[in-house]
């Protein structure tokens, strides 16, 4: 039986996620904003948390860690890189680790720039990542503690998964992050046909979270640096990707 994996809304946009393995039981959280509206999701399926993930440790991500621990008694996993600044970990992770959620592998991979020291939570065999505020849907996170080049590298590691990868990240930024879009290549069809679909879903109060890494490689401006279309809808034809990546990373920041 497929993971089964359940979004709960925390705060104003943030989102964790509970994931339950159907053959073991086993459940896990990724990052915690707050502790009471995923007690009650675990309350309303009967299930026990087992383990909490986090992805960075912006407080947004991890201020309900301390109160569900104490509810639940779940270990705790984070990066390695993040120790200091982290609720206290029962693992330490770092690229290339990897770890079992009942049946399923995950594996740990360093996508560092938004800060430094932020992980994603790869689920081949679902397939999802898990990516926080690194690669978002139709975005990325802003780079506060990273360079702008670091994170184009940590969005490349992206690029060998396969099309049908979940990207679940974060928060529901997803309307916002598509009027951003449309001012870098305004005459894509395939962005103008996302934003449809982005309106209407929020309409209907719907997340527009997860998305396909397919749907992120058409139509997310920040995993299309190396595409020459983007270069010439941006007038940067001959420019490294690099520099591309920066130069739309600036202008949302900008925006």
């Amino acid at each position: 039986m497929a993971m089964e994996i359940v979004t709960v809304p925390c705060l104003t946009d943030n989102y964790a996620y509970l994931l339950r393995c159907p053959d073991t039981d086993q459940v896990a959280v990724v990052d915690v904003p707050e502790a009471d509206p995923i007690l009650a999701a675990l309350d309303a399926r009967g299930w026990s948390l087992d383990h909490i993930l986090i992805t960075h440790h912006h407080y947004d991500h991890i201020d309900g860690v301390g109160a569900l621990q104490r509810a639940t008694g779940a270990s705790v996993h984070g990066g390695a890189a993040d120790t200091h600044r982290l609720p206290a970990l029962d693992t330490a992770l770092a690229e290339g680790d990897s770890f079992r959620l009942g049946a399923e592998t995950c594996r740990v991979i360093d996508v560092s720039g938004h800060t430094v020291g932020h992980i994603a939570f790869v689920f081949d065999g679902v397939p999802a990542a898990f990516t926080g505020d690194s690669l978002m849907c139709w975005g990325c996170g802003r780079v506060f503690e990273g360079t702008k080049p670091q994170m184009w590298e940590s969005l490349r590691k992206f690029e060998t998964m396969p099309a049908e990868m979940a990207v679940y990240s974060g928060h529901e930024y997803t309307a916002a992050n598509a009027k951003f879009a449309l001012t870098v290549e305004p005459d894509n069809p395939d962005y103008r046909a996302r934003a449809q679909a982005v309106a209407d879903a929020r309409a209907e109060g719907l997340p527009t979270v997860p998305a396909t890494l397919a749907l992120e490689r058409a139509t997310n401006p920040f995993l299309r640096a190396a595409e020459p279309a983007l270069a010439q809808a941006i007038a940067m034809e001959g420019a490294s990707p690099t520099d591309i990546f920066t130069e739309v990373r600036t202008r949302k920041d900008n925006f």
